[in-house]
Parts: C-alpha cells; sequence; structure tokens
C-alpha cells in the first residue's frame, strides 16, 4: 500500500438488478478468475451466475436451513456454503454442480467460511463459538479451535495461509497460527460486537468492522489502528466490507442505511454512496480485474445489484 495520489475517481453507476432470491441475499463473491459471481441466501440456495453476462447459470439446491456465507476456491472451480443447518458443503462450480462433500461437525449455525490460497484447507466459524480447520479435499476436519466466547462472525486466512484472523460478538479480534493452533493476538479492547475482520491484500493489516458504525484498519504487528472509515451505518447485522484496488485503492462496505459505501484507503474521505437497495446491504464484492461492485441486500430487497464505473 504504497503512498500517492490514486487516479482520479470515478463514480459508480447501477448497471443491472438480479432478483433470483426469494429471501434475504446473504452474501455475493466474484470467482478469483472474474468469469463468475455466486449469490447465498435465507432462501436455503446458492446462485452461480455469468459474470459478464450477469444470467443465471445455476441454482445449487441441497442446504437444509439458509446460507450465511461462502467461499470460492483459488481455482475458481469450487465453492464452499456456510448454513444455518450445522454444516458446509463444498460444491463444483462447473456443470454438472455436484455436492462433492458436506462436511459435518460444528453444532450450531456455521456462519463464515474461507479456503486459504492454496484452497488445500477450509476454515469455517460457527455460532458453536469454534473454528474448524477442514481438509478440502477429503472434507475431513483436522483441527478444531475453542476461540470464542460468543459466536464467530469472521474467519479468514491471510496470504500464505500462516495466520487466520477471527472476529466474534465477544468484543474480540484474535489471530491464530494455523499450524499449531494457538493465539498469537488477541485484541479484546472493550467494544461491542465484531462483525468482520479480513487481512488486507498485501496481509500487513486487517480491515476490522464493529457494531458501532465504524470500519478500521489495524496494523496487527503493532497492534495499532491506522485509519477509522465513518459515514455508514453498521449496529445490528455483520456486514461485510472489502478493498478494491482495480482502480485506486478504495475500502467498499454495505450498510443499514440501504447503501453501499467508497472510501479511499489512505485519505479515509467518503469518494461516494450508492443507492438503490431498499434494505440492509449485507455484503459486497468488487471484482478482481474490473472496476465493478456486486452488492447484496436483505429481506426487504432480496437482490444482488451491479455496480460499474463511469468509463
Amino acid at each position: 500500500m504504497a503512498s500517492g495520489q490514486s487516479p482520479a475517481y470515478k463514480p459508480y453507476r447501477l448497471h443491472k438488478t438480479l432478483t433470483a432470491h426469494s429471501n434475504a441475499v446473504s452474501c455475493v463473491k466474484f470467482s478469483n478468475d472474474g468469469n463468475l459471481l455466486a449469490s447465498a441466501s435465507l432462501d436455503k440456495t446458492l446462485i452461480i451466475w455469468s459474470a459478464p453476462t450477469l444470467t443465471l447459470l445455476h441454482r445449487l439446491v441441497g442446504h437444509l436451513e439458509g446460507i450465511s456465507d461462502l467461499a470460492w476456491s483459488s481455482d475458481s472451480h469450487y465453492i464452499c456454503s456456510a448454513s444455518d443447518d450445522c454444516t458446509l458443503r463444498i460444491w463444483d462450480a462447473r456443470a454438472p454442480y455436484d455436492c462433492l462433500k458436506i462436511l459435518k461437525g460444528h453444532t450450531n449455525y456455521v456462519f463464515c467460511v474461507n479456503f486459504n490460497n492454496q484452497s488445500s484447507l477450509i476454515v469455517s466459524g460457527s455460532f458453536d463459538e469454534t473454528i474448524r480447520i477442514w481438509e478440502a479435499k477429503t472434507g475431513k476436519c483436522v483441527k478444531i479451535i475453542k476461540a470464542h466466547s460468543a459466536p464467530i462472525t469472521s474467519v479468514h486466512f491471510n496470504n500464505d495461509g500462516s495466520l487466520i484472523v477471527s472476529a466474534s460478538h465477544d468484543g474480540s479480534c484474535k489471530i491464530w497460527d494455523t499450524e499449531n493452533e494457538t493465539c498469537l493476538v488477541n485484541d479484546n479492547k472493550e467494544r461491542p460486537a465484531v462483525s468482520f475482520a479480513k487481512f488486507s491484500p498485501n496481509g500487513k493489516f486487517i480491515l476490522v468492522g464493529a457494531l458501532d458504525n465504524t470500519l478500521k484498519l489495524w496494523n496487527y504487528v503493532s497492534g495499532k489502528f491506522l485509519k477509522i472509515y465513518a459515514g455508514h451505518t453498521n449496529n445490528k447485522y455483520c456486514i461485510t466490507s472489502t478493498f478494491s484496488v482495480t482502480n485506486g485503492k478504495y475500502i467498499v462496505s454495505g450498510s443499514e442505511d440501504h447503501c453501499v459505501y467508497i472510501w479511499d484507503l489512505q485519505q479515509k474521505t467518503m469518494l461516494q454512496k450508492l443507492e438503490g437497495h431498499t434494505d440492509t446491504v449485507i455484503s459486497v464484492t468488487c471484482h478482481p480485474t474490473e472496476n465493478k461492485i456486486a452488492s447484496a441486500g436483505l429481506q426487504g430487497d432480496r437482490t444482488v445489484r451491479i455496480w460499474v464505473q463511469a468509463k
């Protein structure tokens, strides 16, 4: 994250609204190759969309309860989904779109999931207050970490997979050694629930969301919070946010005021507020190579909206 001027900001505009889910859309994520977009919903299904044409390619059916999160493998061939049915499922994102594995072991809602960059491991977090690490190939649970004293809201590997960051309703954000399961950093300052945590693309920082209407950029080595992004509303739901790096460096987040917010990463200034959803925007994802954002709305909205930057 070298300092320096970002390119002149070009505003995003609504490009398309996708309306195939029948309940809250809980998560949207572009595949790593940028060819596909996946959405997960409380309607118990996932949908795979063509990212270029935004046509529905396939609906993945099998979970017995709503789905809270999804993750793509690095090669964009597989999706792992996390559900209130206490399981995760690994799906083939290519025809015939089979469910390849069902990962059983959590004893309460599975709320968050991610692959490591090698796509050899899957990490999941649950309302049962544990982190589980699974072998992606076999679906076998290889580690269980009693991680928090309240539901876990977010789990994410760093670039080389050696570290996992976890966030929880207990107000703490922790960093774990993947190999030996030890807690290396426990940031448990007095604060409300931590709703989200994610390593930055270069792995040096963690973006932390809390239910106090703030997003913070955390240098976890020094322990200091370097930047605070504010203006959005987040005190109820676990809203995911992300980094945009295709044209300047931005922070993008959903909000409970039904908007998508975009900030300049370095300057912390709010650059744009995208209006159009009719309920909380719970999830956002940025296309890996194009200046394109997808966002997801809760029950009163049920849509995925695609936003593109002006040429």
